[in-house]
C-alpha cells in the first residue's frame, strides 16, 4: 500500500512545517522535553523534584526546557511567594494532558526495548 501524501506546508506559531509530525516534534522533540513531560503526567512537581528524577540533566538545560514547555502551553509554572523559601511548581496544562497517551505509549515502547536489549540499574 502506498501512502499518497499531498505536498503542503503547515504554519504553526509563525513557523512553516512540512507535516504534522514536524509540528509535534517541535513541541516535544529533543532529548529532554518528553522526559520532563512524562514525570509531570502523575501530577505537580517542584523544580528540585524534577532535578532528582532526571539526574542526568543539567540545571541550565532543565530550566531552559521548562521555559520552552511553558511558552508552548504544555505546562504551567506556579510561584508561591507568601513566605520564604520561594516555592515553584510545574504541572501539565489541559493541552499538555492530551499528550499523556502518547507519552505512555513511548514509555511502554522504551521498556520493551530495555527488556530485549538493555538493563535497568537501580540507584
Amino acid at each position: 500500500m502506498e501512502n499518497n501524501h499531498p505536498k503542503r506546508l503547515i504554519k504553526y506559531n509563525d513557523k512553516l512545517f512540512s507535516c504534522s509530525t514536524s509540528v509535534a516534534m517541535e513541541l516535544i522533540g529533543g532529548k529532554w522535553k518528553s522526559v520532563i513531560l512524562i514525570y509531570l503526567t502523575d501530577g505537580k512537581k517542584r523544580y528540585n523534584e524534577l532535578r532528582k528524577l532526571i539526574s542526568t540533566i543539567t540545571e541550565r538545560t532543565l530550566s531552559l526546557q521548562l521555559k520552552q514547555l511553558e511558552k508552548d502551553g504544555l505546562i504551567t509554572r506556579t510561584v508561591y511567594t507568601k513566605k520564604p523559601p520561594l516555592k515553584v511548581e510545574y504541572e501539565l496544562t489541559e493541552f499538555g494532558k492530551t499528550l499523556t497517551p502518547v507519552l505512555n505509549a513511548i514509555a511502554s515502547w522504551g521498556m520493551e526495548i530495555i527488556k530485549e536489549k538493555g538493563e535497568v540499574i537501580e540507584q
